[in-house]
């Protein structure tokens, strides 16, 4: 992308199905428009999906947004999915790769798109540039071969996801007869256990689905002219250095980008039941558990969970769901899955909160009453937490949420993992040390708890005025406003 004159410019965002990656994108088109609103060039910003996820896009924008919303064919019963699920939150994660094979067909409907938006564009004033998810690899071939400059935007940090493509792409693990293992073209990231791979990533061989898939996505990402990531350069620069390094085009970190869900599909007595109840808690003295919008836990470690809170003698809140392997009512009992007498004993005690599948996540991790989050270790819960100060104890599940918690507990020093793992072997009296390892006044939780202040500082310096995401994002609309010509 050559230096010219701002030209106006179209923007067209397109993430994969899946409420993890649709909710940052919404949120990182906002803040575009928000920037651009004042510039003399015009900025046309479109979403685009397939037709179910149209009203999700939609449901998250604002009333006074004028980004529109461009709908793609899709039938997914083709691809030998459920009838009408067009994201991963309608799937149970054994289909996941179903879905994401079946993106695939999403390429020709895309490429006619760009090629009528172009046509459309095409007086000479007008720069067009494309933003692509990772799990869409094919975006970047497309946009080269009809010239137009594209970027990946990355809703998980470039740490976890440099460890994801690296380990994809090589399979190192497959290698070793060791427990742990180092990665060629990553080796700062620093030895990973097998234990710290998803249970797909652990037991590919090169010929399963999700390995014929990456192994022909991830290269895809070279066609892209830059890179974006919802990230803090101060935490993550050895991530981004990595991107840097490998691809050799502009990688930008641009993040946090946030759009809370919370006033939308919350329940007002939810939010005025937990801000009361944080409200009667001394400060920094609340474990706040929950494992994101999709994930869950055995009934096993439910029980185990459940009995380490009550003998922790801390004050928590739980967000429950049902755990793995129960029908996924919209309504459940939580006592089928507790201790018996566990909801009334706290309830008494006044020392928990079980809130059922959602709360107001933003407003307890900003609540001074709230110590330590107790999470899955997903970016965007990450970065919503490291926000507002509060540590972290890691329960990473799957995709690339173990090596976020390697950079959280290794490399930042915020984090201190509880268990790994969807199997893993964890008894109560293990999660009861490791929260008051954290929440009470330990050399370790001392040094955590100040660190993570640390981070929250670095964290709101980065998205002022003169920020390092600041300056990205504007470094990245000034390559965006100049035309591409076709190779």
């Amino acid at each position: 992308m050559a230096d010219a004159k701002p030209r106006n410019l179209r923007i067209v965002m397109f993430p994969f199905m899946a409420q993890g990656h649709i909710i940052p994108f919404v949120a990182l088109a906002l803040g575009l428009e928000k920037m651009m609103k004042n510039r003399a060039a015009k900025t046309i910003i479109s979403l685009v999906n397939t037709p179910l996820n149209i009203p999700k896009l939609r449901s998250n924008l604002t009333h006074e947004s004028s980004i529109s919303l461009i709908e793609l064919p899709f039938n997914s019963s083709a691809y030998g999915l459920p009838h009408e699920a067009e994201n991963c939150d309608a799937l149970p994660y054994s289909l996941v790769i179903s879905l994401l094979e079946a993106s695939k067909s999403l390429c020709e409907p895309f490429r006619d798109l760009m090629q009528k938006i172009l046509k459309e564009e095409d007086d000479g004033k007008s720069s067009v540039m494309v933003i692509g998810d990772f799990f869409l690899g094919w975006i970047g071939k497309v946009c080269k071969e009809i010239g137009v400059a594209t970027v990946m935007f990355s809703a998980a940090g470039a740490f976890g996801l440099g460890c994801y493509r690296s380990i994809w792409l090589s399979l190192p693990h497959q290698e070793t007869k060791q427990d742990h293992f180092l990665l060629d073209d990553f080796p700062e990231a620093g030895e990973i256990e097998k234990t710290q791979l998803n249970s797909f990533m652990l037991e590919a061989d090169g010929s399963d689905h999700w390995s014929v898939f990456m192994q022909k996505n991830i290269p895809g990402w070279s066609d892209y002219d830059g890179f974006l990531f919802n990230t803090v350069s101060e935490i993550d620069q050895m991530g981004l250095s990595y991107f840097r390094r490998i691809t050799g085009v502009p990688v930008w970190s641009v993040g946090p980008v946030f759009h809370s869900l919370d006033k939308k599909t919350g329940s007002r007595t939810t939010e005025e039941a937990v801000k009361a109840w944080l409200d009667s808690k001394p400060d920094c003295s609340v474990v706040y558990v929950c494992f994101g919008s999709v994930n869950s836990i055995s009934q096993t470690h439910m029980l185990e969970l459940a009995m380490a809170l009550e003998s922790s003698e801390k004050n928590f809140i739980w967000v429950v769901r049902p755990p793995i392997g129960a029908e996924a009512k919209s309504e459940f009992d939580v006592k089928e899955y507790i201790p018996e007498g566990f909801e009334e004993r706290i309830t008494k005690s006044e020392r928990g909160l079980m809130v059922k599948r959602w709360a107001p996540q933003v407003d307890i991790l900003s609540h001074k009453a709230t110590c330590v989050f107790l999470s899955h270790c997903g970016w965007n819960s990450i970065l919503e937490s490291l926000s507002h100060g509060v540590p972290l104890l890691g329960w990473p599940m799957a995709g690339e949420q173990f090596f976020n918690s390697i950079l959280m507990e290794k490399h930042i020093g915020v984090s201190v993992e509880v268990a790994r793992g969807k199997r893993c072997d964890i008894k109560c009296d293990e999660i009861v040390s490791k929260i008051k390892l954290v929440v009470e006044e330990t050399d370790v939780g001392r040094e955590i708890r100040k660190k993570a202040k640390d981070v929250k500082e670095l964290v709101r310096r980065a998205t002022e005025d003169s920020g390092s995401s600041i300056i990205g994002l504007e470094d990245f609309l000034g390559q965006a406003m100049v035309k591409k010509d076709k190779n």
